[in-house]
Parts: structure tokens; sequence; C-alpha cells
């Protein structure tokens, strides 16, 4: 008998990363050696907003990411119908540096 163990990774989530961090803004950016991408979270009518986190990829693993997302988002319209977009709103962000948005 084979020990499946092997290709098994034992992932540890800390009760304070547990209860997660709401966001309703993601800042991405990219140099030629990774993507970081910044989670904001917006209040209306408060002219300044904070950071809640910010995850650094590599180029792989952003498309990654890029591929299990779009992957549930799937799955999601599957079960409970077609995600609604609302207009973007234009939001002038002061990071210094080129940004897309999410």
């Amino acid at each position: 008998m084979e020990n499946n163990n092997q290709n098994q990774i034992n992932i540890e989530l800390p009760e304070d990363i547990a209860e997660g961090e709401y966001a309703n803004l993601a800042i991405i950016t990219h140099s030629n050696q990774e993507f970081v991408v910044d989670f904001v979270r917006l209040a209306p009518g408060i002219p300044k907003a904070k950071v809640k986190s910010r995850i650094i990829l590599t180029p792989q693993h952003a498309k990654r990411l890029m591929h299990a997302l779009a992957e549930n988002v799937k799955k999601f319209e599957q079960m409970h119908g077609e995600i609604k977009e609302f207009d973007q709103v234009a939001i002038p962000l002061n990071f210094g540096t080129p940004t897309t948005q999410a």
C-alpha cells in the first residue's frame, strides 16, 4: 500500500488570520519579478483609506491565482446566478506607481 501522505501539505490557519479582512478595492502593481496586490477598504464619504493587506506573488503564482479566481467565479455563478457588475467609480489613487484596479 502506497503512502499518500507524501503529497499532502499541513496548512495552519492562525485564529487572527482566519477572521479575515474586508476589502472593497484591490490595487495591483507589478515589476518584472513580482506582482503586488494591495487590498484596501474604502468607506463612503471618507477621502482616506488604508491598505488592509498586501500580498506579493511571483508572476507564475499571479497567473495561477487569476485562473483559480476565474474558475471559482464560474462555479459561483452556476450555483447562484450571474454576478452583476456596477459601473466603476473613478477613484484618484496616489500610490505613486502605475496601477490597475480589480
